[in-house]
């Protein structure tokens, strides 16, 4: 059975109100999950721009309705101390009763690093210290005490209660979107899945969670990992009306149609019968958990066609 979610950005600006007003719109036409990246700032431009930290987003979320999931996509791992991660996903895995999806990832916006003062280690650094975190985060919820003592971090005799309501704990979803060797090895050998987002086809993505099932067999992982993508998608009433688009959008930008057709070649654009087909593609590959992106301002148009026109397909 697949899982099919939205991706609600607070970096675009959304007071609560809108949040939750696009969430219960997507719980209304049968998605899934809702989830939410963490971000500090837009740009450097974006002083009047209001942006929510996702826990609490999704902490008031859990609250109001009990049906959805609410999933990160994905946490910061150096934003915060791995304990606290723990302490907060399990805090919210009970507010919600059990709905948490646990992404968590490397970081990449080094914009938020510096205007928050937090240190911007390299990239292999970073992945790393993602391993790390993922150990101690899983240690936390299934410990009654717990130690590590690794290069970057380290905790002892570590209490974290309560315990997750999902046992042995919600899934831990190593988010990249790079789909490297590294990162995609901290997902096979600590994760419990891997997705993949915004701007891998079908053929892409079949390579990495090949790989990443290899990766996971040299360390001796009893179950096969769980695969997710992320897509930017817009859905269209026509072929026609989308051809439209695309040369509306190249004009505005300046560019040749056909370059623009292949920018847009990785993402979930098309008529239901095109984003019918293009999900059957990723489903034959493993993929279990889709979340879209829609265009800013759009999400509650997008989610109602998807939930009339693409979804009822997979129900």
């Amino acid at each position: 059975m697949s899982s099919f979610g939205i991706q609600i950005e607070p970096q675009f600006g959304y007071e609560f109100s809108e949040i939750r007003s696009i969430a219960n719109i997507a719980m209304e036409n049968n998605f899934d999950t809702a989830w939410f990246s963490d971000h500090f700032i837009l740009n450097q431009d974006a002083t009047d721009r209001v942006l929510l930290d996702p826990w609490l987003v999704m902490s008031a979320l859990s609250r109001e309705n009990s049906d959805i999931r609410l999933g990160s996509l994905v946490f910061c791992n150096n934003y915060r101390n791995p304990a606290l991660h723990a302490k907060m996903g399990a805090s919210l895995d009970n507010l919600s009763g059990g709905r948490l999806e646990f992404g968590i990832g490397a970081g990449w916006k080094e914009l938020d690093y510096e205007a928050y003062g937090i240190e911007y280690p390299n990239d292999l650094t970073r992945i790393e210290q993602l391993g790390e975190g993922i150990q101690i985060i899983k240690g936390a919820w299934t410990k009654e005490k717990f130690s590590f003592d690794g290069d970057y971090y380290s905790v002892e005799n570590l209490i974290s209660e309560p315990k997750p309501v999902q046992q042995p704990h919600p899934t831990i979803w190593v988010g990249s979107m790079t789909g490297g060797n590294r990162i995609v090895e901290v997902a096979a050998q600590y994760g419990d899945g891997l997705n993949l987002a915004w701007a891998f086809t079908p053929k892409e993505c079949r390579k990495i969670f090949g790989k990443m099932s290899s990766m996971a067999k040299k360390h001796e992982r009893e179950s096969e990992l769980s695969r997710s993508v992320g897509l930017w998608t817009r859905w269209f009433k026509s072929k026609q009306e989308m051809e439209k688009k695309i040369e509306k959008t190249a004009k505005e930008r300046n560019m040749e149609v056909d370059d623009y057709r292949e920018k847009v070649s990785s993402a979930l654009w098309g008529d239901s019968e095109m984003i019918i087909q293009r999900v059957r593609e990723y489903q034959e590959m493993g993929v279990t958990h889709f979340i879209f992106m829609f265009p800013y301002g759009e999400e509650k148009a997008q989610c109602q066609a998807l939930g009339e026109h693409v979804l009822p397909a997979f129900k």
